[in-house]
């Protein structure tokens, strides 16, 4: 596809600076575009890059615009619209609607006819998949749950049971929904499994990474709210609530029960445990570990930064003579000072 930089910049409003009849037909970095390509500029790092560019266009703000070597487009926000623009040149071939001749669909089972259901889908008893909703191969769709319109579960997704997809769902491979929670109890010297007894719901318009698991409620359900974007090999437990807007990064996890707010973005490897509450647009940094409730928006951070061995090392004996220290200084002790 090749469309006109004028084009382009009329269609998502942006101000264009250069000649609107040049022809466009992808989009790339700064570093690696070349001439037919639109690049962009967000992260402040890579302004260098900018002299140097052979993108045929950049998308930037109005502050960096004076320092582009040819054409641009100039946004409030040049990562957003950069994306936008890149949705233009994806190239996806949608399936076409109808079931495969492997597929093993319930009879009890509804599949809307503008759905497409790929190569040994399972669907089972008394499932719906709505309007517009794409299956790829080999997933499960189990007992009691709701595809939403326009959804699309790429290949290898299990819905478990009782899960109920919003609108426009995208999940990535191997993603696993729906799946017992972890709940045990212990009575004379043996764990008894608990039974999960919910359901999951999921809202309009999120994302599921590929590997990710999101686990049922032990009474009632599990919930993300609309817009909740979930990396790659996420784990969420049973009976967690996700706040609107919410995005997590990979090998990020959340214990059973724990409520997270709207707008919160928590990062990689980040760990929050059970039963505790976290307020609207909170930031958790990477490899965190949320043990308390965060009552307040903000950006918090726990664990000690990268350093050498040797270094750290030392830090790890001082660490552990912090609380004596700190009994030595409290008011009323006696503390030796050396003349």
């Amino acid at each position: 596809m090749t469309l006109l930089l004028g084009e382009i910049a009329a269609r998502f409003g942006l101000e264009l600076r250069g000649d609107a009849a040049t022809p466009i037909s992808g989009v790339g970095t700064l570093e690696a575009a070349g001439p037919g390509q639109i690049g962009f500029l967000a992260n402040p790092r890579y302004r260098k890059q900018l002299a140097e560019t052979q993108a045929s266009a950049v998308v930037l703000s109005a502050a960096d615009a004076a320092h582009a070597p040819g054409a641009v487009l100039v946004s409030r926000n040049p990562y957003a619209d950069f994306a936008r623009i890149g949705t233009l040149f994806e190239r996806r071939e949608k399936p076409l609607a109808g079931v495969h001749a492997s597929a093993v669909i319930d009879p009890s089972a509804m599949v809307a006819a503008t759905a497409s259901i790929g190569p040994c889908v399972v669907i089972g008893p008394r499932a719906r998949v709505e309007d517009g909703a794409e299956i790829g191969p080999h997933c499960l769709i189990g007992e009691d749950c709701v595809v939403g319109a326009d959804c699309r579960l790429v290949a290898r997704v299990s819905l478990v049971i009782r899960v109920t997809l919003g609108a426009r769902v995208l999940i990535h491979p191997g993603a696993v929904i729906g799946a017992d929670g972890f709940g045990l109890a212990m009575d004379r010297g043996h764990w008894l499994k608990v039974p999960q007894l919910g359901g999951v719901v999921i809202g309009d318009d999120c994302e599921i990474g590929a590997n990710t698991t999101i686990d049922r409620g032990a009474l009632g359900d599990t919930v993300l709210e609309q817009d909740v974007r979930l990396d790659n090999q996420i784990q969420i437990g049973h009976n967690v609530r996700i706040g609107a807007h919410t995005a997590m990064a990979g090998c990020s996890a959340v214990a059973g029960s724990a409520r997270i707010g709207r707008y919160c973005l928590i990062g990689g490897g980040a760990g929050v445990v059970g039963h505790l509450e976290i307020a609207d647009k909170v930031t958790i940094t990477a490899m965190s570990l949320v043990t308390h409730s965060i009552r307040e928006a903000g950006e918090y951070s726990s664990g000690t930064p990268l350093m050498n061995n040797r270094d750290w090392r030392r830090a790890a004996v001082r660490f552990k003579q912090l609380d004596r220290l700190a009994r030595q200084h409290s008011p009323g002790s006696e503390v030796s000072h050396d003349d």
